[in-house]
Order: C-alpha cells, then structure tokens, then sequence
C-alpha cells in the first residue's frame, strides 16, 4: 500500500516515547489524538511572536493576531465548504457547540407539544443538552434505535418524523461502534418535512471528507483535538439563515454592538455566537492541523485506515471469547469489545503495563451499553499513523490477559 507510516510518525513526538517500558502504542484516538509537529510549532510560535487579544486593538500584534484568527476561520469554511465566514462559528468543541444551538434553538422554536429526535448511539454530549432543553421549555425527546449489527432502524425514524419536530440531532459516526450512518439521507428526510438537522461530526472530521453543501446539513459541530488540533477549540457550523434568526447563547464582549442600561444590541455574524475571548490560539493551531490532514489526502487517509480496521478485526476475531460490538457495514478504524468473563478495567490496566493504550467503559454512550445489556466496553480506535505492528502487539497483549484472567 502507498503509506508511508513510518515517515508520517516522525511527525508526531509523543509516538516515540515509551510507556513502562515499551514503546507506546496509542489506540485512544476516538477520545483524543496526538498532535503533529507542525500544530505544536504553530502554537508556539503564536505564543512567542503574536500573542494579543483579538478584534480590540489598533496595535500591529492585535492586528496580526485577528488577521491569524480570521484565517483560520476561512481555512474552516473551506474545509467544510460552507458558503460563508459567517457561517463558521468558533467554540470550545462538539460539547460546546451542541450546548449553544440547543439553548439557542429551544428558546426560539421549542415549546409545550413539540419533539426533539436524537438517535440511541448518540454521546451523551448530544444527549444531555438536548434533555435539559426539552425539559426546560416542555418538549419531548424521540429516540431511533439502532440493531444488532449496531445501524439505526431508518424506518423507524421514518415513524418518528412528525409535524412536531423541531429538530433532528444525529452523530455522523458513533464514537463507541464506529458506525457511518447514513446522515445524507437522514437529512433528506427530514427536510421533506421541513426540520432541521444538526449533525454530530466529532468522529468524522479526522477519517472522512466534510462537505456540510453536499450533505445539506443545516447545522455541524465538531472539535480541534479529534482531528489532530489543539484542546479547547471547536467549530458550529449552521447556515446564515438560520444563524441569523437565533438568539445569542452566551452575553459579553465582543459579541455586542451597543451597550446600554436600558438595551444592548448584538454584533453580526459570525460574532454575535462568540462572546468573550475566544480561543484564538487554537484556532490558528486547527487551521495548521486541517493543512496536515489536507496534505496527506483524506482519500488515502480512508483507504489506510479501511485496511488497519479489517487487520485488526481478523486479528481480533481470533482471540478466545471476544466479541465486538459494532458490526455496521459502512465503520470507520474503531473497535469496541469485550473478552468473556474479564472486566473491560482489569484487561485495559494490563494492556496499559504492557504499553497499549486503550479506552474502556461507556465511552459516553451509557445507552449503547444499556442496549447490549453490558455495562463497558474495550475500545481500539485507530488513526493514520497506527501500524500493523502495533495491532499484533495489542493481539498478543489480548492473550496475555486471557492467560492471566482464565
């Protein structure tokens, strides 16, 4: 296959140290990634040579430093392919980004006899928010199963469509099976009835091609340290007309155009969402982030990872008593799993000695794990600088801890 991994390694400094002893095998991208050398630098350099509060100051490192901002904010509209500027909203990640569209939407369009749908792989970041809401302003919150295989039941989705709904929340991969669901025609769906939808892109914006036209999402979020950028920054995208028709999440500078004791008007887009502060370190560190991806090629990112996920299902596939949950057709490199009779804790603390590190528990998904009857799950979930070498260290770990455990 034409991947140079190695090369690509030598990128990322934390990939090289050890961890009790051995080299370090990271597989707990789905929580986080590691960062490249050139996000590092960037963000250093910010610090070093340009660090001023943006948008306030008539002083060259204010200037420069809104002009750093103002670019990445560009660099997100391209990624994405929005339409306008206006239209990328900068916050703290997907968390972020869900909790401000659901206080903003709810305060205009929820009420007593409308209905919210979500779907039962959602994080509980697409959960929570959602519940408050309902609770708060007297809708309800609609849930779409998924099956056994771990895909969501569209015809059932289909049933819950109703000239209730307010709003489709959906994640576009599931964080603790991997599924791709099929967010495209979720959205055609709904539109047919005239409903938006916001689409969880946390998990896909490090493995697949976002083009938020395409899909004809009205609503996107996703956060920096997914894909390969800084901790703390995060984008909502949301088409300007809706944008634009939405009450401000949170109040304080920057977000206003005139203050007074008796009325405060807001600024325009994009800033009227963005008060405060903003994370504009982080912002230029996501914007080089969105470069490195960019420059290595999604097309060949997915093609690597495609194949790192089916070696280490056939790999995994062979140990005594593990079972995986989440056998979608269409997945990304994660995989959740359990060996029979071994708690998800003991066997991740001895993959840990052993130097691998993997997610164990809910995952933030409790109701995934109330689906399957389990209470947790272990995760491997891969990126592009995985090997295979370092599945054949996590197979022979997983029989270590069979040995150990019986």
């Amino acid at each position: 296959m034409d991947f140079d991994v190695e090369k690509i390694r030598q990128d990322f400094p934390l990939l090289s140290q050890k961890v009790h002893g051995h080299p370090i095998v990271y597989f707990d991208n789905g929580a986080t990634t590691q960062k490249p050398r050139q996000v590092i630098e960037t963000v250093r350099r910010y610090y070093e040579e340009e660090n001023a509060s943006i948008h306030r100051g008539v002083h060259f490192l204010s200037e420069r430093s809104t002009e750093t901002y103002e670019k990445a904010r560009e660099k997100v509209r391209k990624y994405i392919n929005a339409a306008s500027t206006n239209e990328v909203i900068f916050t703290s990640g997907t968390t972020g980004s869900i909790n401000a569209l659901a206080f903003s939407f709810g305060e205009k369009h929820l009420g007593p006899g409308t209905e919210v749908i979500i779907t039962e792989m959602e994080h509980h970041s697409n959960i929570v928010p959602w519940q408050m809401v309902c609770e708060r302003k007297g809708a309800k919150l609609k849930v779409v199963p998924f099956n056994e295989k771990g895909e969501l039941v569209m015809a059932e989705f289909k049933k819950l469509l109703s000239d209730k709904t307010r709003i489709v929340a959906v994640t576009q991969i599931s964080n603790s099976l991997g599924t791709i669901n099929p967010v495209k025609e979720i959205i055609r769906l709904a539109h047919k009835s005239e409903v938006p939808v916001l689409v969880d892109g946390a998990q896909a914006i490090p493995h697949e091609s976002i083009d938020v036209r395409d899909l004809d999402a009205d609503f996107y979020a996703f956060s920096g340290h997914k894909a390969y950028g800084p901790n703390g920054i995060g984008v909502l995208y949301g088409k300007e007309k809706l944008l634009y028709d939405l009450p401000p999440y949170q109040g304080g500078g920057d977000m206003v155009d005139c203050v007074s004791f008796e009325k405060t008007t807001y600024d325009q887009l994009p800033f009227k969402f963005e008060a405060g502060t903003m994370n504009y370190i982080g912002a230029a560190g996501l914007a080089t982030a969105l470069d490195y991806i960019s420059g290595i090629g999604l097309d060949r990112i997915r093609e690597y990872e495609k194949y790192l996920l089916e070696y280490a299902t056939m790999k995994l596939m062979t140990v005594s008593g593990l079972e995986i949950y989440g056998n979608a057709a269409e997945k990304i490199s994660t995989i959740s799993f359990l060996m029979d009779g071994i708690h998800p804790y003991d066997a991740g603390m001895v993959l840990d000695k052993l130097g691998i590190a993997v997610r164990t528990g809910t995952h933030c998904t409790q109701p995934v794990m109330d689906h399957f009857k389990i209470t947790g799950t272990l995760r491997a979930s891969m990126a592009f600088y995985n090997t295979t070498g370092e599945i054949d260290r996590l197979h022979a770990g997983l029989h270590r801890v069979r040995e150990m455990f019986g």
